[in-house]
C-alpha cells in the first residue's frame, strides 16, 4: 500500500505532501486564500489521472514497438450540483495507423488511476 502524508500548518494553505521518495507542495489559488505555491487538490486528482494515462500508453506502445514519439493528455475537472466529471484529450504523436491508434484509446481507459476513479471508492479516516 502506498502511504502519503500532507502537512498542512499555519501559512495558509501550502500543504507539503511526502510520498516514499518525494515531496511536492500543494495549496489553493490567491483566490481561494491560499498563494497558488503548487497545484490544488483537485488539479493533483487530474494529474494522477493524466500521468497514469500518459505512462500507461508509452508503457503499452514500448511493449508492442509501435512508432509513439509524444503522448500529451489534457484533462479537464469540473464539479456541477454535486456531481464531477473529468474529460480526457489524448494526443498520440508518431507514425501509428488508425488500428494502433484506436488501441492506444482503449488502453488509455485501463489505467490504474483511471479504473479507481471509475468504481466506489470506500475511504477509511481515523483519528490519531
Amino acid at each position: 500500500m502506498a502511504t502519503i502524508t500532507a502537512i498542512t500548518g499555519k501559512e495558509h494553505y501550502r500543504t507539503e505532501i511526502r510520498t516514499s521518495a518525494h515531496e511536492i507542495i500543494a495549496d489553493e489559488p490567491l483566490g481561494y486564500g491560499g498563494k497558488g505555491l503548487g497545484p490544488a487538490p483537485d488539479e493533483l486528482l487530474a494529474a494522477a489521472l493524466g500521468s497514469c494515462t500518459s505512462i500507461t500508453l508509452r508503457m503499452y506502445a514500448d511493449r508492442k514497438g509501435w512508432p509513439l514519439d509524444r503522448v500529451a493528455v489534457t484533462v479537464g475537472l469540473s464539479r456541477e450540483s454535486g456531481r464531477t466529471e473529468m474529460t480526457m484529450d489524448l494526443v498520440l504523436d508518431g507514425t501509428l495507423d488508425e488500428k494502433q491508434r484506436n488501441r492506444l484509446l482503449e488502453i488509455a481507459h485501463k489505467c490504474p488511476v483511471h479504473l479507481t476513479l471509475n468504481q466506489p471508492v470506500t475511504i477509511h479516516t481515523s483519528l490519531k
